[in-house]
């Protein structure tokens, strides 16, 4: 009960948190699609193509769920650090693994909205085209992959950021490679080979988007990915990235509890 009650509160806290900061959403919910179609019209030379409105939509998408999700989780830790909130928590017979999981599907529920507006404009798009937004519900299991090792990947982040300072940089950066070097924009097979296999190996996003457009452009079915590493590595790299995340935030942890550093300013 405890542990159901400490994952409740969590969440309620990330969706209340949601809800104050109405005004910045919508904003996201704004620029984010706009920067979308500015992408596509630099890449089209001034047109919105149609050749490229559905593949930048795919990762744009991803890249958009990573950007909000890792942002929110991180940032409330780092906000309950500096407010002394998170020690105090710590103090209580909360398990930590109540509030960590709470933090993480909060995080996931707050970023869909502008991942959802990006799909929504991308959708509209393609339809004024004369296009049409095309669905395939094996793509369920990509976008699974996709959450899972975002989620992952914040729990690395959140990890580091209960033992060392100014540790935004690090997030901030890591959403520029991802857009960079992530497959996002530019197919990982058009990229040096190098390059890619490190994409795939340590970019949550990275081998999702590849299958969602092997699924949704190519026609083809998971069992027969023609990119990147197969249906195999799509659900194991998730995994992968997960249980080093739960394994590094564990030990950050209570490295933050031995130097005190859950309270520092």
């Amino acid at each position: 009960m405890t542990f159901a009650r400490g994952f409740a509160a969590e969440v309620r806290k990330g969706l209340l948190n949601l809800a104050a900061g109405w005004r910045e959403n919508l904003i996201q919910m704004i620029t984010f699609p706009l920067f979308y179609l500015l992408i596509v019209l630099f890449m089209g030379r001034g047109q919105l193509r149609a050749d490229l409105l559905l593949p930048v939509l795919l990762g744009m998408v991803a890249l958009t769920f990573i950007h909000e999700q890792v942002n929110r989780v991180f940032w409330s830790y780092l906000g309950d650090i500096q407010s002394g909130v998170l020690e105090q928590t710590y103090l209580t017979p909360l398990p930590s693994a109540a509030s960590i999981l709470g933090r993480q599907v909060a995080a996931v529920i707050s970023a869909l909205p502008t991942a959802l507006a990006v799909l929504a404009t991308g959708a509209t798009a393609i339809t004024l085209q004369g296009g049409r937004m095309p669905f395939d519900a094996q793509v369920i299991v990509p976008l699974a992959a996709i959450v899972l090792g975002t989620c992952g990947l914040a729990l690395i982040l959140c990890g580091l950021t209960l033992v060392f300072r100014r540790i935004e940089i690090v997030t901030q950066l890591s959403v520029a490679v991802y857009a960079i070097a992530g497959g996002t924009l530019v197919p990982l097979a058009a990229m040096p080979d190098p390059v890619a296999a490190l994409s795939r190996l340590l970019v949550p996003i990275a081998p999702g988007i590849e299958a969602m457009r092997d699924i949704l452009l190519g026609g083809h079915s998971l069992a027969t990915l023609p990119t990147g590493w197969g249906l195999g590595w799509l659900l194991t790299q998730p995994l992968l990235i997960t249980a080093a995340g739960v394994l590094l935030f564990n030990r950050l942890e209570h490295l933050a509890r031995r130097r005190g550093t859950l309270g520092r300013p």
